[in-house]
């Protein structure tokens, strides 16, 4: 659907804000209200809970296709056009309504699928991704292949009538609770980057195991993933053979992307920078450090709100291109530093608050704000390392040359 702006743009707008209002479950209306969290991200565990408000919210949004409100309709999608998109989008955050529908699927697999899948393969996947009815996981880094993905070393053989997966993946993020994975495998032993293909496996073939990594948080949301013979259809591999490579590039753009997209308007990561001063003030550590903290909080916010702007003109060019470019790593290490850097200045807020671990000493937002604390040193990580992502940078946009 071409753009359109002006009255028909404003009469779009109110009919949505009247069917979030009218849609959105009143249970949910609390913000302090419980539900599943896991719910959110949707798949084979809660097919059989329509009860749960938020899959309740989940299913109506997605019968509008609005959970991947630019996709085709033919695959389930909303079929909305950038503009429509943006408006729905800025209603979602001014009403302050919960995400319908948190998923791996729509922000990396969905969009390389439309670009490179068959048709058999979209009619397949994608609508269940839009219903959340699949929950997927990105099986990419290995013990020996992590900055350097193109090293990984899962085999994938042809069998004549299917193909054998055999190899190890680590930090596969929620790959316990995954009902399939997007894997990147090697199927040709000789070549390097041409040796690579991506395939599709459902987590429920036998040979599959999962193990969860306690991380230094507490928490173990990423996981070790071990293939042993497992038999995947030939259907299951998405584009060419030996052409994986291109895919899992494309596919990382959109990963940076949605990762950054976090911490722009609407988004939940970068929220808590404006939180930084009232944090301060209830610390009273603003009386005391001769103005420096509160420089250092200003810089930030100010920082955050250039981020939040760029991310926006980006996410515009993306849609009105070919989908995200280099310049996504730009932004997603700018995003992780900015991330480490409030989270610092939230524990130096906190002063001693700040040290708990557990205890009845330490409320429960200060122990959550040591374990956020903790859980940022991965934002310069996941999704490519900021390293990676400075070298994308100085190769794909500045255009600089290799070192000799």
């Amino acid at each position: 659907m071409a753009d359109f702006g002006g009255a028909e743009l404003d009469a779009f707008r109110t009919e949505v804000r009247a069917w979030l209002e009218a849609n959105y479950p009143a249970e949910l209306r609390d913000p302090n209200a419980r539900t599943d969290a896991e719910a959110v991200w949707g798949g084979r565990a809660f097919a059989d809970k329509a009860e749960d408000p938020q899959i309740v919210w989940q299913r109506r949004m997605a019968d509008k296709g609005w959970t991947a409100p630019t996709w085709p309709k033919e695959y389930g999608g909303g079929g909305l056009s950038p503009a429509e998109a943006r408006v729905l989008d800025q209603e979602l955050a001014r009403g302050g309504y919960r995400p319908a529908l948190l998923s791996f699927g729509i922000w990396m697999l969905g969009p390389v699928l439309l670009e490179y899948a068959n048709e058999e393969q979209k009619k397949e996947h994608l609508p269940k991704i839009v219903r959340g009815e699949i929950r997927w996981c990105q099986g990419y880094s290995e013990p020996g292949a992590g900055s350097d993905l193109a090293s990984l070393a899962t085999r994938c053989e042809d069998k004549g009538d299917h193909w054998q997966i055999d190899g190890q993946k680590v930090w596969t993020s929620y790959a316990d609770k995954a009902d399939w994975c997007f894997c990147l495998v090697r199927t040709d032993q000789t070549k390097k980057h041409e040796g690579i293909s991506f395939v599709l496996i459902d987590m429920r073939t036998p040979g599959v195991e999962t193990r969860p990594i306690r991380l230094i948080s507490g928490e173990s949301p990423f996981c070790e993933t071990f293939f042993t013979e497992v038999r995947i259809p030939k259907g299951n591999l998405v584009g060419r053979l030996n052409g994986g490579w291109e895919i899992a590039k494309r596919l990382l753009q959109y990963e940076r992307q949605n990762i950054s997209a976090g911490f722009g308007e609407g988004g939940s990561a970068g929220g808590a920078s404006g939180d930084l001063a009232n944090i301060a003030k209830h610390y009273d550590a603003l009386a005391y450090d001769g103005g420096e903290l509160r420089s250092k909080i200003t810089k930030n916010k100010m920082d955050f709100q250039a981020l939040r702007l760029t991310i926006a003109r980006s996410a515009a060019e993306s849609r009105a291109g070919n989908g995200p470019s280099a310049a996504t790593s730009i932004i997603k290490y700018a995003a992780a530093e900015l991330a480490k850097e409030r989270s610092e200045l939230m524990i130096e807020a906190m002063g001693s608050q700040g040290l708990g671990w557990s205890g009845e000493g330490f409320s429960t937002p200060e122990l959550t704000a040591v374990r956020g604390w903790l859980r940022t040193k991965a934002n310069s990580i996941e999704g490519g390392t900021s390293e990676v992502n400075l070298n994308v940078v100085a190769k794909r946009v500045l255009g600089l040359p290799d070192p000799k």
